[in-house]
């Protein structure tokens, strides 16, 4: 299994690195500072930025499927998914005349990029959720997921986006809800180990091709 990476070096993405190496799969991990990840040595490094075309080019060529974990790094307004997505599903679509094309894309998104995402919350939690987080707090990091939402849903690729509500960085339960049409109730929270997991799970699964899915404690 060839797989190809974008945001590698996050958080979460290094939990990908990990998981897919572990499991004896070749990985291609498009890197801005290879000297600063710590498992360089590992994988095929593209040395690049995922705003460029000729990167993103080169690590998604021969790759089976691609995970990104790809996202704001902060709660300024970055465009990182707004620039970057695009760019991605723009070259796996230009290897469709290839001997080995890539379709299966796994997305890292976010549980705020729709507006159904609330439905199955008390009332109360809707409104502050809504009203005081997507709204106000996490505006722009709402926005671009809004935005690769969007685009994913545009292209004919083989594309899943999991949506989990806020991410933390410690052990996983190995136990958690998901859920295709809204956030589970009084969903909160959820580890990157059990987002990274499920991710995992969904190179060889067909269950929520082309579609959205939320995770959650």
């Amino acid at each position: 299994m060839d797989v190809a990476i974008f945001g590698a070096s996050g958080a979460t993405g290094t939990l990908l690195v990990e998981r897919c190496l572990t499991l004896g799969y070749k990985v291609t991990a498009l890197l801005r500072s290879p000297e600063k990840f710590p498992l360089r040595d590992k994988v095929r490094v593209v040395h690049g930025s995922a705003f460029e075309s000729a990167s993103v080019r080169d690590t998604v060529i021969g790759a089976d499927v691609v995970l990104s974990a790809l996202g704001a790094s902060s709660l300024r307004k970055e465009d990182v998914l707004e620039r970057a997505v695009p760019q991605i599903i723009t070259a796996m679509q230009d290897t469709s005349a290839l001997p080995k094309p890539s379709r299966r894309l796994i997305v890292l998104g976010s549980a705020g990029a729709l507006k159904t995402s609330l439905d199955k919350q008390p009332a109360w939690r809707r409104w502050i959720v809504q009203n005081l987080v997507y709204n106000t707090f996490l505006k722009w990091p709402v926005v671009s997921q809004i935005s690769q939402w969007n685009n994913l849903s545009e292209s004919n690729l083989d594309w899943t986006m999991v949506m989990p509500p806020v991410l933390t960085n410690g052990p996983g339960r190995h136990v958690y809800r998901i859920d295709g049409d809204a956030l589970p109730r009084n969903g909160s929270r959820i580890s990157r180990e059990d987002v990274a997991d499920f991710m995992m799970e969904q190179i060889g699964s067909t269950q929520w091709v082309r579609k959205g899915v939320y995770i959650s404690w």
